[in-house]
């Protein structure tokens, strides 16, 4: 797979077998790096820190169950500290709980560790263009969507106290009524229709987009769609018409 962009990684796990292992599935690769390796997280921290410009990974393989600092723990420590920096995080086996749970701490993939060469390959580029490849295990388990879909339904807002911050949580929670706009917005209705089928104002439907927008740092209402989409906040028809004449409204 070809990329713009290349990839300089950065293996943490603790069985040297399988940080040897990934060095061998990945030999070859072209724009790959393996800028390093540790066996547990604080030992990964201290790489970051003692490492550089130079050498700081644009993405880190990390294994979910370390010794002392876990891999969902280090993760929230990298998302914190190096926010420029994607986490693919691995797992024994794959389950909703432990999808969830990545997700919440800030990866931007999850998997089990028999995956393929070829497929983490696929998810390393993915995650060093910045993109996010959780959903694609979600889509693959309906149970795993629908509960991470129902977990974000139930978390409190937040709102960052500065909109135009740059740490703003990747996974920000909307409120139950604002996932309810979003869909509507996705199966093409608009404000008129939302607002009638949510039996609510349309100035209330406006209201509820531009709190949408503020929290996800978002321009307009197709990339909210398209945020929530990738991340199984909302399900909606295949096809999803395009609001330009509504983006344009005040």
């Amino acid at each position: 797979m070809s990329s713009n962009a290349s990839i300089r990684l950065l293996i943490v796990d603790d069985h040297p077998l399988f940080r040897q292992g990934v060095r061998w599935a990945l030999a070859g690769e072209e724009d790959v790096t393996i800028v390093g390796e540790a066996a547990s997280g604080e030992m990964a921290m201290e790489w970051l820190e003692s490492a550089g410009s130079t050498y700081e990974p644009n993405v880190m393989l990390v294994d979910l169950n370390l010794p002392g600092m876990n891999g969902l723990e280090l993760t929230r420590q990298v998302r914190r500290q190096y926010p420029a920096i994607g986490v693919v995080m691995l797992s024994m086996h794959e389950s909703d709980e432990q999808a969830f749970n990545a997700l919440r701490a800030g990866a931007a993939a999850y998997r089990s560790k028999d995956v393929k060469p070829q497929a983490l390959m696929e998810i390393l580029w993915r995650v060093a263009r910045g993109e996010y490849v959780i959903n694609d295990v979600v889509l693959e388990e309906p149970r795993v969507a629908s509960r991470v879909l129902s977990q974000f339904r139930m978390l409190p807002e937040a709102t960052p106290t500065n909109p135009d911050a740059t740490d703003v949580p990747i996974f920000t929670p909307l409120s139950d009524r604002e996932i309810e706009v979003l869909e509507r917005i996705a199966s093409g209705g608009s404000n008129k229709e939302i607002a009638d089928s949510l039996k609510i104002s349309t100035q209330t439907v406006k209201n509820h987009i531009s709190s949408i927008l503020r929290k996800l740092s978002l321009n307009d209402r197709t990339q909210a769609v398209l945020f929530a989409l990738r991340r199984g906040w909302i399900e909606t028809p295949s096809e999803i018409r395009q609001q330009s004449s509504e983006e344009q409204e005040e």
